[in-house]
């Protein structure tokens, strides 16, 4: 469609479903970053041909890697239709449609027009980010977590935006920092923590998590964090586009004065960078200058675990961080924020006070325990966190209804998927007594289904057997120990920080 002077306002293709997006892909690189005041900032212009996107972008990654108080002053024109398209061919096909309706086939049937018309847009400022679409979907406890799903063409700009800016930022993020981040996934965070914990000397945990961080996040405070190293005002702005957008709700448009939608492309990054400023560097300083012993961190996104070697590190720093956190509109859920004993010789100590066995805690999915070995050597034992497992049984069950009358074949094909799923994440040394547990759960649940879809039905539990062992993986253990991986990963260039 075109206004009166003949200028596109939007995609050509008709209005209809869209998608979502992936995660930002980045490279994971140690750092840190100034904090300190824009007026002594370096600037940096980046030059590029237009024919080598990725040999411009390697400039940037080296020279925000080199100085990092440079400032860069020209990274707008670095989106561009190449970029786009390949943000595009990154999407899901079968994604849900934002505001506009588009879907990933309707967009591709005039992709290089919609490309150009898109392309031109950004480059002459009359692109507009759209509202994003407001769902809801099941929290493991029960609770519902909002999502905004953006316009098609919002995720193709986010995503190159994104790929542009973490040129800069993977050379600034920190070690101890794994949250949307490429190659750093759950496993490795849970690795660093593991290792940590094994191999430090850590007596006390700080479970923390911030309250409502993706709805709370300040927008003028992460401008100011991102004009640290961003000086393209044309970048900025895009980026306050998609910040005031609003989101759309059962027809009604709400805006936003303060948080990212969870769900959009480019939130995961937004999120990294200010809590990088508030969160990250701070905590890093605060071990130089306060700790008395040994302190580590894992972050992965707005959750955090912080390991003490002593007592009063933990609560000075837990003090100060609720301060901190103050100053930019965060604080700490009062109800998942937790300081418990824990470690290598919490169960001696506190077997000696008679107070019991060491709390546990929660954390990317798996419960974290204090175990022992049959020996009696200290073992770090993860199991999947019990409202997990039951709620992915619900959903389980609740499928299983919806697909009653469909052949044995299309059934097991589907539960094998399931459990193979569930394996994949959770098959983690020391757990084996869950994912036998998901199993045999599965296995009923498939069994139940079958005798009622029919009165005839005469399944027994032999022949249940036979089509478990034909349909449903063996239980057994995926992944290595974390030290092991931890090692392998690192090799030796990033200790547990």
């Amino acid at each position: 469609m075109t206004d009166e002077h003949g200028k596109s306002d939007g995609p050509i293709v008709p209005r209809k479903p869209t998608n979502e997006a992936g995660q930002p892909a980045e490279e994971p690189v140690e750092g840190r970053g100034s904090t300190k005041g824009n007026s002594t900032s370096k600037t940096r212009t980046v030059l590029s041909d237009g024919k080598c996107a990725p040999s411009a972008l390697e400039r940037v990654r080296k020279a925000a890697k080199s100085d990092k108080t440079v400032k860069f002053t020209a990274l707008f024109h670095l989106i561009t239709s190449d970029r786009l398209r390949a943000a595009f061919f990154d999407l899901k096909k079968k994604a849900a449609p934002g505001v506009d309706g588009v879907t990933w086939s309707q967009y591709e049937a005039a992709l290089e027009d919609n490309l150009l018309d898109l392309a031109d847009r950004l480059a002459r400022g009359a692109y507009r980010a759209k509202p994003s679409r407001r769902v809801f979907i099941p929290k493991a406890d029960g609770r519902l977590r909002p999502l905004g799903i953006a316009s098609l063409e919002d995720k193709l700009v986010q995503r190159a935006a994104v790929e542009v800016l973490n040129a800069i930022y993977e050379t600034d993020f920190l070690g101890f920092s794994y949250g949307f981040r490429p190659r750093r996934s759950q496993h490795n965070a849970l690795d660093a923590l593991a290792t940590g914990i094994c191999t430090k000397k850590v007596n006390w945990v700080l479970d923390a998590d911030i309250r409502g961080f993706f709805d709370a996040l300040d927008h003028e405070w992460l401008l100011k964090f991102l004009e640290h190293r961003i000086g393209d005002k044309r970048l900025l702005r895009l980026i306050q586009k998609w910040l005031g957008a609003g989101v759309m709700e059962a027809g009604r448009w709400t805006a936003c004065e303060e948080g990212t939608p969870q769900g959009a492309t480019i939130s995961p990054l937004l999120a990294n960078v200010y809590l990088h400023y508030v969160f990250d560097l701070w905590t890093q300083q605060w071990r130089k200058r306060h700790a008395t012993g040994e302190v580590i961190v894992v972050r992965f996104a707005d959750d955090f675990i912080v390991g003490f070697e002593k007592w009063r590190d933990a609560q000075r720093f837990l003090g100060d961080l609720r301060e901190r956190l103050r100053k930019f509109a965060l604080e700490l859920h009062p109800d998942k924020t937790r300081l418990i004993e824990f470690g290598r010789f919490a169960a001696t100590r506190r077997r000696e006070v008679k107070k019991g066995r060491p709390e546990t805690f929660d954390f990317l999915g798996f419960t974290h325990i204090c175990g022992r070995t049959q020996d009696g050597r200290f073992l770090l034992m993860r199991h999947t966190i019990r409202r997990r497992l039951t709620a992915k049984l619900r959903e389980v069950k609740a499928e299983l209804r919806r697909r009653w009358h469909l052949s044995l074949s299309a059934q097991g094909k589907w539960l094998g998927s399931v459990v193979r799923g569930f394996n994949a994440y959770y098959a983690v040394p020391t757990n084996i007594h869950s994912i036998q547990a998901f199993r045999t759960q599965v296995e009923r649940h498939w069994l139940r289904a079958l005798r009622r879809r029919s009165q005839r039905d005469r399944t027994n539990w032999e022949r249940m057997r036979k089509l478990s062992s034909r349909w449903l993986p063996t239980p057994k253990i995926l992944h290595p120990w974390p030290t092991t991986r931890f090692a392998a990963t690192t090799r030796g260039r990033s200790p547990v920080r």
